[in-house]
């Protein structure tokens, strides 16, 4: 079996483009693989117009380690974001061409489900008014979705610091949360990266008597000794990764024990079998694993597939059965893609009312 062909496809959604590929062999079967890349997608695009003549037209869809090989040793070049990312999307596609062909479902061919659910939490859900009540009403919502868990970033549009008005209003807001998921309920605290160790510290000072699940990235990714500042100085879990793009760049982050969940997002870094390794790396430090994920469907059902084999932290009970059909049992619907085009979006996760992602203001009985 050969590839035959890798055909891009870009959809527009309301805050971000998602980027699929439909990947085709010699005998007719097709796999499908997807990532969102931020703000990034023509450099994606173009970096694929390149790498698929070079290294996939005419390769084997089982040969997973020979892709990745040609992809980043023989383009002699460190690999990053827009690199891995395209590994990713192509990985993707043969680990579905390979269920496919075997009829199994992904995670049976990692070795198999050690789990017949996948926690998972809500995020996303508080594209409302920056308010107390609106942020608990949006929790409630969440949770009769069928969540336990909910993440979130109350902080704006802070950068470096947070003055003491903005602090109180942030811990507001997770409070208001916490009362709308209850006491069963979990509350993760994302950071984005914002903040100096010593004001992440600060923060996750005030935040302890809400419990939170883990403060996410809670300073920069470029400088795990600040990581590891912060991990040591607090009370809660710290997680990241993200925005970790190759695998050995985690290796200074868990020989520091700078975080005690690591988030690999499987469409920046490499696809399944890249990400696979890290979960066996993080094992061995006693490192929990949470794919970070806000894709579209096909990212979604890759990282259901990577999390019921490799496993996750179990932090909720509200949680995905395991996905079901060969390969990754997801079936692209080209036209639908079609009637959303692309659009000219960019994310700016420090700029006014970043939190509605695309979403006009409205009232909050609509909201």
């Amino acid at each position: 079996m050969k590839i035959v062909e890798v055909r891009p496809l870009v959809m527009g959604d309301a805050w971000r483009n998602l980027t699929f590929v439909v990947v085709r062999t010699d005998d007719g079967l097709e796999g499908v693989g997807e990532v969102r890349m931020v703000n990034h997608t023509s450099a994606l695009l173009g970096y694929l117009e390149e790498a698929v003549p070079t290294h996939v037209i005419g390769a084997d869809p089982f040969a997973f380690e020979a892709l990745a090989r040609r992809m980043i040793r023989d383009d002699y070049a460190r690999a990053g974001q827009i690199a891995m990312s395209a590994l990713a999307v192509l990985d993707m596609a043969c680990w579905d061409i390979v269920g496919k062909a075997l009829g199994q479902p992904v995670y049976r061919l990692l070795g198999g489900p050690i789990r017949d659910r996948i926690a998972t939490y809500a995020n996303g859900w508080y594209t409302v008014e920056r308010t107390p009540e609106e942020f608990n009403a949006a929790a409630k919502r969440a949770l009769a979705k069928g969540y336990r868990a909910v993440k979130l970033d109350p902080f704006g549009t802070a950068w470096q610091e947070l003055l003491p008005a903005e602090l109180r209003r942030a811990i507001a807001l997770v409070e208001a949360v916490r009362d709308g998921v209850g006491p069963d309920g979990e509350v993760f605290v994302e950071m984005h990266g914002r903040f100096t160790p010593s004001q992440a510290i600060a923060i996750a000072r005030e935040l302890e008597p809400y419990r939170p699940g883990w403060i996410e990235e809670p300073v920069p990714p470029d400088n795990v000794k600040a990581l590891a500042k912060v991990a040591r100085h607090v009370n809660v879990p710290v997680a990241t990764g993200e925005r970790i793009h190759v695998r050995h760049e985690f290796r200074e982050l868990f020989e520091l024990q700078a975080a005690d969940v690591v988030q690999p997002d499987l469409t920046m870094m490499g696809g399944i079998t890249e990400t696979r390794k890290l979960a066996t790396w993080a094992e061995s430090y006693y490192v929990m694993v949470a794919p970070h994920n806000v894709g579209g469907p096909v990212s979604t059902a890759a990282a259901l597939h990577f999390a019921a084999a490799p496993g996750v932290p179990e932090v909720t009970d509200g949680s995905f059965p395991l996905p079901e059909g060969p390969g990754l049992g997801v079936r692209l619907d080209e036209d639908l893609i079609g009637d959303h085009p692309r659009r000219p979006i960019h994310l700016n996760l420090f700029g006014d009312g970043w939190h509605l992602r695309g979403r006009e203001r409205v009232p909050s009985e609509r909201a």
